[in-house]
């Protein structure tokens, strides 16, 4: 039998400090989320981060905490919940970090007979930090727990027709409403070193505006290129219009030289140069979450706001609309029918 595991990033279980820490050593001791030596990484984490961070993050969480509890968690379900209404196989849903376990999730198919499962990674682009980790530690669990489940991961889905053309509609559907002078896509910051790293070449990418308008294998796990061209493929999809639009990167963390521009800078900087309605769409999350709702909706428009902005528009995430429902079904029907994954 057949069946679809959806997997996003995570959520601490509360607004706890206690929970919120927990949930941070998992996420920040992953080591394809900060790729140093572990006994480098467990210092900076354990001994530096959990002992500074968790309030001021709960905090954040607390801010934009649901009654039913972490918006991302929810979100997911109605999607997981839609998603399962239209489809005939079992449909699970789980998270990279804290809970429903990616485990938990793998065995809840097995309970139901799933000998064959499509692996979903919720991240439109690849990256070290959401599809790699998510791919690999499903790997580890097939070999050590589920040695007879058959797992398929469904690619990064940045430049796929379905997702291009839902992504455009949802921000059409927000440029109408709202008529904003610029459109900036923010998308969650990496390290330049993941870009490297990820560069199956070695040798293609050096983060200079050439090589990721430049073609080359490399662009399958290249997260800056996918971002780009996310952005590209919309601008086409809209006819927008050069000068009204353009990418940005948000969330980075220490000293290392991150993608840019970053988004913050730039948005203060749109405010000071005359730019007073501004939308913001933030394509890397299908899950509206931390980073959207806080980091964007609140200290992004507020500091939009102080610097000369007059409006600020984010832009919801694709969440469960129906458009993204479908769009996923149609993969899932696809690959249960042919076997494989059609671009």
């Amino acid at each position: 039998m057949k069946g679809i595991l959806l997997v996003n990033l995570g959520s601490p279980d509360s607004t706890d400090p206690k929970d919120v820490k927990r949930y941070l050593d998992q996420f920040l001791m992953d080591k394809r989320v900060i790729d140093i030596p572990y006994l480098i990484r467990a210092f900076v984490v354990k001994g530096i981060i959990l002992n500074t961070r968790p309030k001021k993050s709960a905090a954040a969480y607390q801010k934009i905490w649901w009654e039913e509890g972490s918006p991302l968690i929810v979100l997911s379900e109605r999607l997981q919940k839609k998603v399962q209404e239209q489809l005939d196989m079992p449909v699970e849903l789980a998270m990279r970090y804290g809970k429903p376990s990616l485990k938990s999730g793998l065995e809840a198919l097995k309970k139901q007979g799933v000998t064959e499962t499509l692996l979903i990674p919720l991240y439109p682009q690849f990256a070290m930090a959401t599809t790699e980790t998510i791919v690999a530690l499903a790997e580890e669990l097939q070999h050590k727990h589920f040695p007879n489940m058959q797992i398929t991961n469904l690619p990064a889905f940045y430049n796929k027709k379905e997702y291009i053309e839902v992504l455009a509609r949802s921000i059409q559907e927000s440029l109408e409403k709202e008529k904003p002078d610029y459109l900036l896509f923010s998308y969650h910051g990496v390290p330049e070193r993941h870009i490297r790293k990820s560069d199956v070449t070695k040798s293609h990418c050096k983060i200079d505006g050439k090589c990721c308008i430049t073609n080359s294998p490399a662009h399958a796990y290249c997260y800056r290129h996918q971002c780009l061209e996310t952005t590209r493929l919309v601008a086409k999809k809209l006819a927008l219009k050069e000068g009204t639009y353009s990418s940005s990167f948000q969330s980075r963390l220490g000293r290392d030289p991150w993608l840019q521009p970053y988004t913050d800078q730039t948005i203060n900087n749109f405010a000071e140069n005359g730019i007073k309605n501004l939308a913001v769409v933030t394509p890397a999350f299908v899950s509206d979450c931390l980073e959207t709702l806080e980091e964007i909706g609140m200290e992004a428009k507020e500091e939009f706001l102080e610097h000369g902005g007059e409006k600020f528009t984010t832009i919801a995430c694709l969440n469960d609309r129906e458009d993204w429902v479908h769009a996923l079904v149609k993969w899932m029907k696809d690959w249960a029918k042919k076997g494989v994954l059609t671009a």
